[in-house]
């Protein structure tokens, strides 16, 4: 299991505390693309949506995220990373798990958190719309598929390299 594995989905579903959990467990590196990003740019995503936009923050993130594909490991993208088709055509041919929480588990991980740019105000509605709007591309490069919902990161990550050996078995 060397290759790199990439973890998609949208806020709050666990992916960078997933991500640095199995990367620990397969012995290899992590990396949070938004973390990259931030500690590039020194200043806080927030920060970069608010002053340079969606848009730029989205160039910033396909140039991090093709850095991290070449360097492999275990990845954890932004929410909102698939919706540039070039990134979505960089993760093919890579294992890519796209995690999935209900609204509800999704609101009580982020609270009334305003770090996430796209989910200022009604949490609950920006949340369940921007999963909708994106549901379609996360199943578009997902090589699999992993619920989160009433489970620790641990259990998550151990349930991950389980279908990861079965698939590798077949």
């Amino acid at each position: 299991m060397a290759e790199t594995i990439v973890l998609i989905g949208p806020p709050a579903v666990g992916k960078s505390t997933v991500g640095a959990n199995l990367a620990r467990r397969l012995g290899v590196p992590f990396i949070d693309v938004d973390q990259l990003i931030e500690d590039r740019e020194q200043r806080a995503i927030s920060e970069i949506f608010a002053t340079d936009g969606e848009s730029l923050f989205r160039a910033m993130e396909l140039d991090a995220t093709l850095a991290a594909l070449e360097g492999g490991g275990v990845i954890a993208l932004g929410g909102g990373a698939v919706t540039n088709a070039t990134l979505r055509a960089a993760l093919r041919g890579h294992r890519v798990i796209w995690l999935r929480a209900s609204v509800r588990e999704a609101v009580q991980r982020v609270g009334a958190t305003t770090t996430r740019p796209l989910l200022v105000g009604d949490v609950a509605d920006r949340w369940t719309r921007l999963a909708q709007e994106r549901e379609p591309l996360y199943a578009e490069v997902a090589t699999m598929v992993v619920d989160t919902d009433h489970r620790t990161p641990a259990q998550v990550a151990r349930s991950v390299l389980d279908r990861l050996s079965l698939q590798e078995v077949k």
